[in-house]
């Protein structure tokens, strides 16, 4: 646009949000309001398009509000996954896509979301970035704001900055469509504001609800004798979707509820009314929910969602509860604190108790749903990931013993509660319900994932059920989405760190890091890889999952319901002039056998194996059936490496160390090497355990890796093409320089960072 560039030169960015805010609260037309103030929008979010949807009321779907460029035709999106501004509306969070035709990208997002390119096609208009934000006032959706190309980067990428811009524009958008659209800022404003009833008399009314089990709606019709179309009036205005009054005679598919829990619906509300699997039509109390939204998007997995309104109540007379008597709330468990986990078991201990003994049946299936278990499965997570937890593990007993819950932190596992018998069934169910399994299946194993955020950060967890003798067992892992860590905090030996740098200036060949899983070989790798993510080199990675982005690099990730797994993912890199290429683990010959050949045609090829050292890496790979001698030209080192527990900073205590032990760590290490750590061991001090509260007095807080590092020179890439044994091999890495893990360990236990007994978990001692 013509005048942009003065737009961005005089007024950019302040002053820009500024005078938009100005003309859009004094003009009278919206519409063409934003048409005058197109390039100023334009400029502010740096970006080559905007479109601003509208919801339009008693509507399902979100229609083309404005439009910039030349796009004469009128949009009309359902609200689902079925679009990037459909996913928007319904899920009520912004989102960022890097590449809107990158269906892995999309759907790491969302399984079911999908990009209509159709508008593409008939606009001439080439979309890539995309950052869409809902337009909300007071919780309800008015439209969605989408951005497309943005200008600003030079990977044309959109950053967090234009996100929250993007934020800001909405803000101002929704006060002008909240009048456009009549909507309110609350669910019964309008009856103020019609004079029905006073401020006081609702205000009484949110009292009363608080100390009772009835809704302010229903207290309106009992307690004010409004009608009921008149309070649906309200709700109507404030959520913008069609209200539903109870009739005993109205009719709906039984059939859609069938699958349903009914507990589960009733602790929830919300009722399938109508439609199919291409639209759902939902009957709910709160349509401005976004995550019961995102629930019921789980549980039903609908193209599209048309959402209506009803009186809380109401709904529970249409799942069959008819409300006769209104209970008052206990005031002391109102005001009650927040309920730990020993809280909540201890709830479930009395529900068990308090239940017919005789007539328990160990196959029935308590609610999954049920307030307790939601509280006990939402708490476990948050305290298991507070503590820094990788992996949380549910394990049931045998007969009426409680399952046992344990956390591995820092590599260890220990317990933190016991399940009553009773109800672990329900905590693997609602954790399968989380991670969109088959309830119903408890038979086979099954694979899973879900995304929680505590704290302002997201995690993602890797969900594992497993039939056991005694009941279904569940497996969490952790994963937290984070930034690839400095190679300088790796903690390598000052050679290994030396000759790590002096590998990755190798143009090409295969550079393998190896060891069991949770060692931390995608973090090593990721650091490997921020030391030479530089502009002129192109990077792509394929990975499961991934666990750790970075700018700069096109990340990729392994999806097996579309047998699109590493050897598929290398073969297209390979098109798409790589320089760099990382295969998250070489797992059969195929794909080992893909990776040798990147490396022999001019890539830099990063990999992983779960082996337990370096020299037993080569031999692994050759019994793949991988050419030796080729496979020997490829290789250009590998790091075996472990995590180990370190001693507390706070608590470790200093000592001196006997004869015995310093001999023990002088064979250890290897007497004529020894002197090589220019150790006086006359004066030499160690570090033992000692506890402290930060450490929960266990003497050890935190992890660091041990290495192992194997360099391909001419003698072991000789070695390795005449097909040398294991002990062949190590022999010689260990006398052109190679220090194994055990001999790391020792490395460290001198510079007081761990002690022997850590290093003999997780490693061996060679003779």
């Amino acid at each position: 646009m013509d005048d942009q560039q003065t737009v961005d030169e005089a007024l950019y960015p302040q002053a820009v949000l500024n005078t938009v805010y100005q003309q859009v609260q004094q003009a009278e037309n919206f519409t063409e309001c934003l048409e005058e103030i197109e390039p100023y929008l334009l400029a502010f979010l740096q970006c080559e398009r905007i479109t601003i949807y509208q919801k339009v009321h008693g509507e399902r779907n979100i229609v083309s509000y404005f439009k910039t460029g030349d796009v004469p035709m009128k949009i009309e999106l359902p609200i689902g996954p079925g679009s990037i501004a459909g996913f928007t509306a319904m899920s009520r969070q912004p989102v960022c896509i890097t590449d809107a035709y990158d269906e892995e990208e999309l759907q790491s997002i969302h399984e079911e979301l999908r990009f209509n390119s159709s508008f593409d096609m008939q606009s001439g208009f080439l979309t890539g970035a995309v950052i869409a934000v809902p337009i909300l006032y007071a919780d309800t959706l008015l439209g969605v704001l989408q951005a497309m190309n943005c200008i600003e980067t030079q990977s044309g990428r959109f950053a967090q900055e234009h996100i929250d811009r993007a934020a800001m524009l909405a803000k101002i958008f929704a006060k002008r469509l909240r009048t456009d659209l009549r909507s309110t800022q609350g669910p019964y404003e309008y009856l103020v504001a019609k004079g029905i009833v006073s401020t006081e008399q609702l205000e009484e009314l949110e009292a009363l609800s608080q100390h009772t089990n009835a809704s302010v709606g229903h207290l309106l019709v009992t307690e004010v004798g409004l009608t009921p179309d008149e309070v649906g009036a309200s709700l109507e205005h404030y959520y913008q979707v069609p209200f539903i009054k109870y009739d005993p005679e109205m009719e709906f598919d039984r059939a859609l509820v069938e699958n349903l829990n009914r507990n589960y619906l009733v602790r929830n509300l919300w009722l399938p009314i109508g439609g199919d699997t291409d639209r759902a039509l939902i009957l709910t109390d709160d349509p401005n929910d976004a995550d019961k939204i995102m629930e019921i998007q789980g549980v039903l997995n609908a193209a599209s969602y048309e959402f209506y309104v009803a009186i809380r109540e109401d709904i529970l007379r249409f799942l069959g509860i008819d409300i006769i008597d209104l209970a008052p709330i206990d005031d002391e468990e109102e005001e009650a604190p927040e309920v730990n986990l020993e809280d909540l078991v201890g709830q479930l201990e009395q529900e068990a108790s308090s239940s017919d003994r005789a007539e328990f049946k160990p196959t029935e299936l308590v609610d999954e749903n049920a307030a307790v278990v939601v509280k006990l499965v939402n708490k476990l997570l948050a305290d298991a990931i507070g503590a820094g937890a990788s992996d949380i593990h549910i394990e049931p007993s045998k007969g009426r013993a409680p399952a046992v819950v344990r956390v591995r932190v820092d590599g260890v596992c220990r317990k933190i509660l016991d399940v009553p018998s009773s109800h672990v069934r329900a905590v693997v169910a609602r954790i399968k319900v989380m991670s969109n399994l088959d309830i119903t299946e408890t038979r086979l194993p099954q694979d899973g994932k879900m995304g929680v955020r505590l704290y302002n950060t997201s995690y993602e967890l890797r969900v594992a059920t497993i039939a056991t003798v005694n009941g279904e067992s569940a497996v969490l892992r952790i994963l937290a989405a984070g930034d690839a860590m400095p190679l300088a905090d790796l903690n390598l030996a000052p050679r290994n760190e030396e000759n790590v740098r002096r590998l990755l200036e190798h143009p090409h060949g295969n550079f393998l890091v190896v060891g069991p899983t949770g060692s931390g070989k995608t973090t090593t790798l990721h650091a490997l890889l921020g030391e030479i993510n530089t502009p002129d080199k192109k990077i792509w990675t394929i990975e499961d999952p991934v666990e750790i982005t970075q700018p700069g690099l096109q990340q990729v990730q392994v999806n097996s319901r579309i047998n699109f797994d590493f050897a598929r993912g290398l073969r297209a890199f390979l098109r798409a002039d790589p320089d760099v290429i990382l295969i998250g683990e070489m797992r059969d010959y195929e794909t080992a056998h893909a990776g040798v050949e990147a490396s022999l045609t001019g890539h830099l090829v990063f990999s992983t194996l779960h082996t337990n050292s370096a020299p037993e890496t080569i031999t692994r790979l050759l019994d793949m059936g991988l050419d030796p001698i080729s496979f020997a030209d490829a290789l250009i080192g590998v790091l075996a490496q472990r995590l180990v527990r370190t001693l507390c900073k706070e608590c470790k205590e200093a000592y001196q160390p006997d004869e015995n032990e310093i001999k023990i760590l002088m064979r250890g290490y290897g007497e004529d090497a020894f002197a090589e750590l220019g150790i006086d061991v006359e004066n030499l001090t160690l570090y033992r355990a000692g506890g402290c509260e930060k450490c929960g007095n266990m003497g050890y807080k935190g992890r660091t890796g041990i290495h192992e590092l194997m360099v391909a020179t001419s003698a072991i890439k000789s070695l390795v093409a005449r097909g040398g044994k294991v002990a062949e091999i190590r022999e010689l890495a260990i006398k052109e320089g190679m220090r194994t893990l055990f001999q790391d360990g020792i490395y460290k236990i001198i510079n007081g960072q761990l002690d022997l007994k850590q290093v003999r978990t997780v490693t061996v001692e060679y003779d």
